[in-house]
């Protein structure tokens, strides 16, 4: 994939969107926005119960498949941490934490925005929103022992799931 190039999208959530990328893939994000994590990455250490990404795969390059720990049905045993990790989408959207043209939440945000799309205003408030997220590793530094990677599991979890180090 490469700037100028036009991904179509058709899922089971999402039916005639389309975006262009305007950055090269992982490179060109915004100023105090470095994730620890690419999506590849992510994946492969076991995010979201398995059950992510796995209707839109023609979306996102393959090699972002290759080694991932995908489920057809929810397994926490798949999560880094082997712990339940996810709410329901209807949760979500009714506490607002759905942006946009992402109605899989910020984690397919941050997909997109790592190949190269570009949505300023939506970006800032992802952004914004993942920057909140870091509080959660100092609560992970407050309370718990240095090197003690399963103290606080479901919290180093969610830090996985936004990109940030949960072996802090």
């Amino acid at each position: 994939m490469a700037i100028g190039d036009i991904i179509s999208v058709n899922d089971s959530m999402q039916t005639g969107y389309s975006y262009e990328l305007a950055a090269e893939d992982g490179a060109g994000f915004a100023p105090g926005f470095a994730p620890h994590f690419a999506p590849v990455e992510m994946l492969e250490l076991g995010v979201f119960e398995g059950k992510y990404c796995n209707d839109c795969r023609g979306e996102f390059p393959a090699s972002w498949f290759e080694k991932a720990r995908i489920a057809d049905r929810p397994d926490p045993a798949l999560n880094r941490f082997g712990v339940k990790s996810r709410q329901p989408l209807a949760v979500w959207r009714k506490k607002g934490w759905i942006y946009g043209p992402d109605p899989r939440g910020w984690f397919q945000w941050y997909c997109r925005y790592y190949l190269g799309r570009r949505l300023p205003d939506i970006d800032a408030i992802q952004i914004r929103r993942w920057r909140a997220f870091a509080r959660h590793a100092g609560q992970v530094r407050a309370n718990c022992e240095p090197g003690d990677i399963f103290c606080r599991p479901r919290q180093r979890q969610a830090l996985l799931q936004w990109a940030h180090d949960p072996f802090i």
